[in-house]
């Protein structure tokens, strides 16, 4: 219930101010769970990614100190969050998404590099698919990249979706197969920018 309220006010609102996000290939979206994978652009990728795909929800990592307070961890929890300790992630970063996308209608929101600082890609989200038997989806965001761009409507907020990537749970990701999908996954990401904007290119921010 939160997660549909958050959605109908924040959409209107993004769009007031930033006017209505433009979304391409949504069609690419399969029926049931999935892995939705994009390049770590902005703090705000998570919302607008998933915004995007609505109304398919996702459920999110959170580190684990957020769930401490009560009414906090309520409110994180009723949005789909759950807690990963980030300094010793251990299985937990991948048996708790496994877990959800067999066990729930969520999907989930991955970011290969794992921060924005950074175009090398990690397995986490390839395995989280293959035990949990759903597709990768890759996507890319382009847009403002923090609060001061989102008050204006000359830098629009788009999101593409590209085709689902299956991977069979028989197949062992060797550093090759792994290798493969990646190089899947970085052309998909390369033919979405270049649908949005031919000329869009990503500069990795300073620390």
């Amino acid at each position: 219930m939160l997660y549909r309220l958050v959605y109908y006010i924040f959409a209107p609102l993004l769009a007031l101010i930033n006017l209505r996000q433009k979304v391409y290939n949504k069609e690419n979206l399969p029926q049931g769970n999935y892995v939705l994978v994009a390049p770590h652009r902005t703090w705000m990728d998570p919302p607008l990614l998933a915004l995007a795909a609505y109304p398919k929800q996702f459920g999110f990592m959170a580190k684990q100190e957020l769930f401490k307070n009560p009414v906090g961890s309520w409110i994180i929890r009723s949005l789909h969050a759950y807690p990963v300790d980030r300094k010793n992630p251990g299985m937990s970063a991948i048996k708790g998404p496994v877990k959800m996308l067999k066990d729930t209608e969520l999907s989930t929101i991955i970011f290969p590099t794992g921060s924005r600082y950074s175009k090398k890609m990690k397995g986490g989200a390839l395995l989280i698919a293959k035990m949990a038997n759903v597709p990768v989806v890759p996507a890319v965001y382009q847009g403002p990249t923090n609060l001061k761009e989102l008050f204006s409507w000359r830098n629009r907020r788009q999101v593409a979706f590209g085709k689902p990537i299956y991977i069979d749970r028989k197949t062992k990701l060797t550093d090759e197969v792994q290798a493969d999908l990646e190089t899947q996954i970085q052309t998909q990401f390369d033919q979405l920018d270049h649908q949005i904007n031919p000329n869009y290119h990503y500069q990795i921010p300073k620390k």
